[in-house]
């Protein structure tokens, strides 16, 4: 495939592996990107030290284009940036914060920046500010999510008659069907998220992991609009958020619900009950644990067979 996130990214296909706290650490990262897509390094749940250490170990692991993806509201984001511009690092995705604060800082140093939007307001001022590239993401994603609930369908389009720049869409996508309908809507790009927790080489403890593959339709549930949207699997920690929320409760008291490390405590320790399962809708369609190589090329097959398929209906 040869479109313009290929030519700006240098990878094999359209497709890139989304950066999750807590689940994308170099060994996911540095597989998709060897499989031909862009793995992401996600940064948010990383101490400076061991961003480095997973940028470093990623290098060793591939030859091939991979990238970070930085929470701008990270309370160390200076020292992320500088380790990032330190080892070399050519691709950038920012989220959670004004595009205009870094992107110029790290295009100096040759970097490529893609924004995270989930509005066509962000996404223009995403292209004022000199982003190269949108990620653009539907409310059935995972984690931290757009408070309009703008489903990915909706939002593409939209975005796509908005804006000159690339755009990657993002948000319950999880196979080559649901890649080729992005491409159709007029994205360049996916960007896949929750089908690369089960894997092998996700850093996800095996107990989220399984948790995921044995969810269903309709067991995650947008909350916490009020503080940071983020998309959950419906548990007991969940369930109390919702019943605060229901209650009344002020921004201070969810804030106090929710205390610190919540989504370490369920993503990364395998706590079930009392932590934050972050996933997205897509979720329920998972069935198996599954290497990163062999997602992707299934993706990747079911996609050109799909547009193959479309291009035979006569209407």
């Amino acid at each position: 495939m040869n479109n313009p996130i290929c030519q700006l990214f240098n990878i094999r296909y359209p497709l890139i592996q989304a950066g999750m706290i807590w689940c994308s650490g170099w060994e996911l990262a540095s597989a998709v990107s060897n499989a031909g897509g862009l793995g992401l390094i996600g940064s948010g749940s990383m101490y400076p030290e061991i961003l480095r250490e997973h940028i470093q170990k990623c290098k060793k692991a591939t030859n091939k284009p991979f990238g970070v993806n930085v929470p701008l509201l990270y309370p160390d984001i200076d020292k992320h940036i500088q380790i990032i511009i330190e080892e070399g690092v050519k691709i950038v995705f920012t989220s959670a914060g004004n595009p205009k604060i870094w992107t110029p800082h790290l295009q100096k140093h040759g970097i490529k920046v893609v924004h995270v939007v989930s509005n066509t307001k962000f996404a223009l001022k995403c292209q004022e500010a000199g982003v190269d590239a949108i990620v653009a993401e539907g409310f059935e994603a995972g984690g931290h999510n757009g408070r309009e609930e703008t489903t990915t369908l909706v939002l593409i389009p939209q975005i796509r008659s908005a804006v000159s720049i690339p755009l990657i869409a993002a948000g319950g996508i999880g196979s080559g069907e649901a890649m080729a309908a992005c491409l159709a809507l007029g994205a360049d790009a996916v960007q896949i998220g929750s089908r690369f927790v089960a894997t092998p080489e996700s850093s996800a403890h095996q107990n989220f992991k399984e948790k995921v593959i044995n969810t269903e339709e309709g067991e995650t549930v947008l909350t916490m609009k009020q503080l940071t949207p983020v998309r959950l699997i419906k548990n007991e920690f969940c369930e109390k958020i919702q019943a605060a929320e229901s209650n009344g409760a002020s921004k201070e008291e969810l804030a106090e619900i929710l205390g610190r490390a919540r989504a370490k405590k369920g993503m990364f320790e395998g706590n079930l009950t009392e932590g934050e399962l972050e996933i997205g809708q897509v979720s329920g369609a998972i069935k198996e644990i599954k290497p990163a190589t062999e997602i992707v090329e299934e993706i990747i097959s079911d996609c050109r067979k799909t547009l193959q398929r479309l291009s035979s209906i006569n209407l």
